[in-house]
């Protein structure tokens, strides 16, 4: 059974721009937290049955058939190079969207929606900028944290996602 999230963690009401700046929906992957823009996300969806498509890269799950739209699966967590991690109660699927490109990106758990000033951001380590740290955007300090802002052009934009959505649309 799919249950919407998205009612808890966004307004109902469609937002412009202005209220939708430096506003990011985050969530957790193994013990990281990470943060998307929220202008990037469309719905927030408890996890559910997820097509297998072959001959993709391992990241892609498969697809999901979402309203009569099939629309790409990806596990964060393999995209990342963590290991994998057997789906809970807790397990989403966020539902994002750059231009015309549509993903699911499954996460360990949503968290909550956060402002975070760029005062409040600092650019990624400079150190590597190959695999996974390529999606990095920057790390928001909150509190006493510190959150791993993605960049959602990056990931959904780059040439790996372009083909998968190619292929599975």
């Amino acid at each position: 059974m799919r249950q919407s999230l998205v009612d808890d963690f966004l307004n109902e009401e469609e937002e412009d721009e202005d209220t939708q700046k430096d506003k990011y929906l985050t969530f957790r992957l193994g013990d990281e937290d990470f943060g998307i823009e929220i202008r990037h996300v469309t719905e927030i969806v408890s996890i559910q049955k997820i097509t297998a498509v072959p001959d993709l890269p391992a990241f892609v799950k498969g697809a999901i058939n979402l309203r009569g739209q099939v629309i790409p699966v990806i596990d964060l967590r393999l995209r990342f190079g963590m290991p994998p991690r057997e789906y809970s109660e807790r397990t989403c699927i966020v539902i994002t969207r750059l231009g015309d490109i549509t993903v699911g990106m499954v996460v360990d758990m949503v968290s909550e929606v956060l402002v975070i000033p760029p005062s409040d951001m600092s650019p990624p380590p400079s150190m590597s900028r190959g695999g996974a740290s390529r999606f990095v955007q920057g790390l928001g300090r909150v509190e006493d944290s510190v959150k791993i802002i993605l960049n959602a052009g990056k990931m959904l934009r780059d040439d790996e996602m372009e083909a998968v959505a190619g292929a599975i649309a």
